[in-house]
C-alpha cells in the first residue's frame, strides 16, 4: 500500500467535524465516488480505494448523489439495438 501525506488547513477538519483519521476516510470515499461517477474506475476499485466492501461503497454513493449504475439512456438504447 502507498502512504501519502497531504497538508490540510485545520479549519477544513473542523468545518467537517472530523478528526484527521475520519477526514482521511471521508476524503478517500469522496475521491472514489467521484472517480466512479466519472467512469474512471470500476465499482470494485472504488470500493478498494474507499476502504469499504463493494456493498458498503454502493450504499455510500447515495450520500454523494451518485447513482450506482454506470449506464445512461444512450447506453441502454445502444445496447438494445445490439451494439
Amino acid at each position: 500500500m502507498v502512504r501519502m501525506t497531504i497538508e490540510m488547513p485545520e479549519e477544513a477538519l473542523a468545518g467537517l467535524r472530523k478528526d484527521p483519521a475520519g477526514f482521511a476516510r471521508e476524503l478517500r470515499l469522496a475521491a472514489a465516488a467521484k472517480w466512479y461517477e466519472l467512469r474512471q474506475i470500476s465499482q470494485g476499485r472504488a470500493a478498494e480505494i474507499a476502504g469499504l466492501s463493494r456493498r458498503e461503497f454502493l450504499d455510500a454513493l447515495g450520500r454523494f448523489g451518485v447513482t450506482p449504475f454506470q449506464y445512461d439512456a444512450d447506453d441502454i438504447v445502444r445496447e438494445a439495438k445490439g451494439g
